[in-house]
């Protein structure tokens, strides 16, 4: 725990070394820049809920990733299992009209039950035709991307609308403000502690890491491979939909064209960086959410263009990733050259 969090603090403060190099050679002052991304994103109750606001989706697909990179199964689909957790959503808000209480339950569980019917074909496919996720999840973003467009432009699309989109759901599925602190913050916090108890208390989420590290010995162990293959890709396939399904729940309230965003791909790098770690996602997911949401505040601050929070955020995930595996072996040479002197002594 201690060696990650080093390395995650050293990996962080090398990439906004580097980051500020960048910007030296482009004629900005980093210090000023840094001052004003951070004073929009972190600093102060509003803009710090906001932040907490838009780390949503990046968190809830980067657990997506983690779980399943760290259980065995390549489940690279969050893009179209986000998009259909978000197409359930919305089709449920706009024909079912419940009260609150219960409106906004099940169009959560829709938006799970959506994200996770997208990723169940990749792990059918791979069950009877022994056909690759890591194939099939990448294909099927495409599929998903096309027929939400398709959808959202023809036969659901708002008439007044000038662009492709849905009308707005009822409005007793909108997700409430607490104060300044958007209700979506909380689902995914609970989503996070849920996803850590499972991971980490539970004897699936043991089989599910044991079969991450060596399906061989788990296998011969007595876990159920093919089983716990199926779970990770429903649960990871849930996780991805259900931050869509927030995203038009707490944010437009209704699908738009583009609603995805790089949300997925943004969380399928938060879990690169976090190396598949449940907290290390939450961590670095509101850290992305800062320097994204700090980006408008920094060009209209400081004229640097917001493009630099997009370059200083890919010299993270390389830096992080980077400054991770040294550290890991200076650590290790560290280790054993301490216990070769114990042992001559």
């Amino acid at each position: 725990m201690k060696r990650r969090l080093w390395s995650g603090l050293v990996g962080v403060v090398v990439a906004l070394a580097v980051g500020a190099l960048i910007m030296l050679a482009q004629g900005y002052k980093p210090l000023s820049t840094y001052v004003a991304l951070f004073q929009f994103s972190l600093g102060g109750i509003g803009p710090f809920t906001t932040t907490l606001k838009n780390s949503v989706p990046l968190v809830l697909t980067g657990l997506s990733a983690a779980v399943a990179f760290a259980s065995g199964p390549v489940n690279l689909g969050q893009p179209g299992q986000f998009v259909f957790g978000a197409l359930a959503a919305t089709l449920g808000g706009l024909y079912i009209r419940l009260p609150a209480v219960l409106e906004i339950p099940l169009l959560l569980l829709l938006a799970i039950a959506g994200g996770a019917l997208w990723s169940s074909i990749a792990a059918f496919l791979r069950r009877a035709f022994e056909m690759s996720e890591f194939i099939v999840t990448l294909m099927l973003n495409m599929i998903a991307d096309f027929f939400t467009a398709w959808v959202i432009a023809f036969p659901l699309m708002d008439r007044k609308a000038f662009s492709p989109m849905t009308p707005q759901i009822a409005k007793s599925g909108w997700m409430p403000d607490l104060g300044l602190l958007s209700s979506s913050t909380l689902v995914m916090l609970g989503a996070v502690v849920l996803v850590w108890f499972v991971f980490h208390r539970w004897r699936a989420g043991y089989e599910w890491r044991m079969t991450g590290q060596n399906s061989v010995f788990a296998r011969l162990g007595g876990c159920d491979i093919h089983r716990n293959f199926l779970a990770v890709m429903l649960v990871t396939g849930a996780l991805a939909g259900l931050a869509g399904g927030l995203v038009v729940m707490a944010g437009p309230h209704r699908f738009i064209k583009g609603l995805g965003a790089n949300y997925a791909w943004d969380g399928i790098m938060i879990a690169i960086m976090a190396n598949n770690s449940i907290v290390g996602t939450l961590v670095y997911g509101v850290f992305i959410a800062a320097i994204q949401t700090g980006a408008l505040g920094m060009e209209l601050i400081t004229n640097v263009p917001s493009e630099i929070a997009q370059v200083l955020q890919a010299v993270l995930v390389l830096i992080i990733v980077a400054t991770r595996e040294y550290t890991n072996v200076l650590l290790d040479r560290l280790s054993a050259r301490r216990q070769a002197k114990e042992r001559a002594a």
